[in-house]
């Protein structure tokens, strides 16, 4: 078991200086010298979103205990919140990594399902073998947005980074289709019970937030949804409805012309007071001034 106070954070700043590495300020490196990384002497807990594409070598790791090989030609996935212990490499190891936080993820999907489809993949398939054509495709996007995010003088760097970075998780999905179609691996109970919390959050959050409805639909208490949900997950089902609510705002104030008082009865939110006080906590700017931004 792995011991909570022995617990340490890795973050994206950290990433920056694992050599030869180009990143954008508010959330996003590449890099493909993970060699460089400093090996954890503790378990060390993901603060973003990790895919990496194994070009040669081979790395040992486990993440929440299991153990995971990634051999070349491995895409593999590690979601924010989940712990990496036990790490070794061969000296030749060398990835292809996309690290994104959470915050700037958010500001390029373009709705939830994108969201859950890929948490719920990276849970069940930390690491995928892909096909030659899967990893040319892979390797293309990581070489497009390594120059663009390098291209400085570029007008609408930002943008066009996010945008590249959408197509390649859409053009990626088709890996998620292929794995799922031809996936025969069993489930335990609490991933199971897990990815229905989830399907369950996908389609009803924008009118229910309370823990206690989405354990009653599953026929559990709310005391027992919250521990399958906190051990699969490392977040509680109250940090997962937040986040959800928190990403259709931020998609609604960006791609839409809604106001903020039709966001508000979207949402099912009492009054427009109380959905502002609650976007300021999560993102700390107002609706009306993240929309500006």
């Amino acid at each position: 078991m792995v011991k909570k106070n022995n617990i340490v954070d890795t973050t994206l700043e950290e990433a920056r200086s694992w050599g030869n590495a180009q990143y954008l300020e508010d959330g996003l490196v590449l890099t493909d010298r993970i060699a460089y990384a400093p090996i954890p002497k503790e378990p060390t807990r993901m603060t973003f979103i990790l895919m990496a594409l194994c070009r040669k070598g081979q790395a040992q790791y486990s993440i929440d205990t299991r153990e995971q090989i990634v051999q070349p030609g491995d895409l593999l996935f590690i979601s924010e919140g989940h712990i990496v212990d036990n790490y070794s490499a061969s000296p030749d190891f060398e990835c292809s990594c996309i690290l994104v936080s959470t915050q700037f993820y958010h500001s390029f999907v373009q709705n939830v399902k994108n969201v859950s489809s890929l948490l719920l993949f990276s849970m069940n398939n930390p690491v995928v073998r892909l096909t030659p054509r899967e990893i040319q495709t892979y390797s293309n996007y990581f070489q497009t947005i390594r120059d663009k995010i390098a291209d400085t003088q570029h007008h609408y760097r930002i943008e066009l980074v996010k945008a590249l970075l959408l197509a390649m998780f859409y053009d990626m999905s088709g890996v998620i289709y292929r794995v799922e179609q031809s996936s025969s691996k069993g489930q335990s109970r609490a991933d199971v019970m897990f990815a229905k919390f989830i399907r369950l959050l996908e389609e009803n959050f924008r009118k229910e937030r309370r823990v206690g409805w989405y354990a009653n639909k599953m026929g559990i208490t709310a005391k027992y949804l919250s521990e399958i949900v906190k051990n699969v997950s490392k977040r509680t089902p109250n940090e997962w409805i937040d986040s959800y609510v928190i990403l259709e705002i931020r998609v609604m104030l960006k791609n839409s012309t809604r106001t903020i008082g039709q966001i508000t009865e979207d949402l099912n939110f009492p009054n427009q007071s109380f959905l502002g006080k609650f976007f300021k906590e999560h993102v700390g700017v107002s609706p009306t001034e993240y929309r500006k931004s």
